[in-house]
């Protein structure tokens, strides 16, 4: 990605054009230097943690000779209790769907009375010990951020 300022007015260009001012055709074919010679900067996303911080406006860098973004925090309308909740709501959602992989057993046992084999009680107890686990260290978080960006299991 290139960036060029026109009037005050940072422009981005996905490719740079064929053709710019007095240059008619393989615009697009210039080195980076001279691309420079136009105004023509290379345009860098910073690399940001999505759920806690924005891209805002492009800004010229001039000790890296480049344009970028400003970053921000997030900003959130829901109180830190409120996005601890939501998170342990996805969080045990996460774990009831790998827990009813094996339900089957569990129904199985109470409409049957058979066995649920070791392994799968063994596997669906350590489920729900580090679904625990997990919920208590959302619930030790302290800031907003610290919430959104706390990570929650995948089992895919």
């Amino acid at each position: 990605m290139k960036a060029i300022n026109i009037n005050g007015e940072i422009k981005t260009y996905s490719q740079v054009p064929s053709s710019w001012n007095n240059v008619i055709g393989n615009f697009n074919l210039l080195t980076d230097d001279e691309l420079k010679e136009y105004g023509f900067y290379d345009l860098v996303t910073p690399n940001i943690n999505t759920s806690t911080h924005v891209l805002g406006d492009i800004y010229f860098n001039d000790v890296a000779d480049v344009y970028t973004y400003q970053t921000q925090e997030k900003t959130w309308s829901k109180s830190l209790e409120e996005l601890k909740t939501d998170k342990i709501i996805n969080l045990k959602n996460i774990y009831n769907k790998k827990l009813s992989e094996t339900d089957w057993y569990v129904i199985r046992s109470a409409e049957a009375g058979t066995a649920i084999p070791a392994n799968i009680t063994t596997e669906r107890n350590t489920l729900r010990t580090a679904c625990g686990t997990k919920e208590s260290e959302i619930n030790s978080l302290s800031t907003k951020a610290e919430v959104e960006a706390y990570n929650l299991p995948s089992f895919e």
